[in-house]
């Protein structure tokens, strides 16, 4: 059990039966009538409803801990994403509502950690940012060389704003969860 005045970003926790994750939480001390609160939003793993919560800072909750289990990303066919464990070749699946914006990042035989609750798939650990390359993007301008952004598809289909300096056939990070580009990734020349 933790407090409400616990409560963090990414925790789960049962919540009528069901599993959700805390999407955000804040505490916010009262003054005269009203008591200090607990302001949580919380999102339903099996539907993703968000349900927003006024809570006392000392109020219950069950907080769940899940397994991981990192899973090889194999296919889609419009209605269900399936990964298999490169263990045992068992294979799952999620519904798009599940996967929602982690679809355009998935690669096939990408690896990824997959949280179970008594042994049931429930969601997936998606990194926060991921390797892409460019596949097109126009010449950069040398007067403008890092204070302005030009357009560059990706090699999943994402436009996305990059610096003046990218060029084409270079691996760019991009955060997840906004889709923007975070910094060019350079590898390492080895002589032997």
């Amino acid at each position: 059990m933790v407090e409400a005045s616990g409560l963090k970003s990414g925790m789960v926790i049962m919540l009528e039966g069901e599993l959700h994750i805390v999407a955000s939480a804040g505490y916010h001390a009262g003054g005269g009538q009203h008591g200090s609160a607990v302001f949580a939003k919380l999102k339903n793993l099996k539907t993703g409803h968000i349900k927003e919560l006024r809570l006392r800072p000392s109020d219950k909750l069950e907080e769940v801990a899940l397994d991981h289990q990192e899973m090889e990303y194999l296919y889609t066919d419009g209605v269900g994403f399936y990964f298999m464990n490169p263990e045992t070749f068992e294979q799952i699946s999620f519904t798009a509502e599940t996967m929602g914006a982690y679809q355009k990042f998935l690669r096939p035989s990408m690896r990824i950690p997959v949280q179970l609750y008594e042994g049931e798939p429930v969601t997936i650990a998606f990194p926060p940012a991921v390797e892409l390359t460019i596949v097109s993007t126009p010449p950069g301008m040398h007067e403008h060389e890092t204070s302005t952004f030009k357009a560059a598809t990706l090699d999943n289909g994402m436009e996305v704003l990059v610096p003046q300096f990218i060029k084409e056939g270079d691996t760019v990070r991009i955060e997840v969860a906004s889709g923007k580009y975070l910094e060019r990734v350079r590898r390492g020349t080895q002589k032997s």
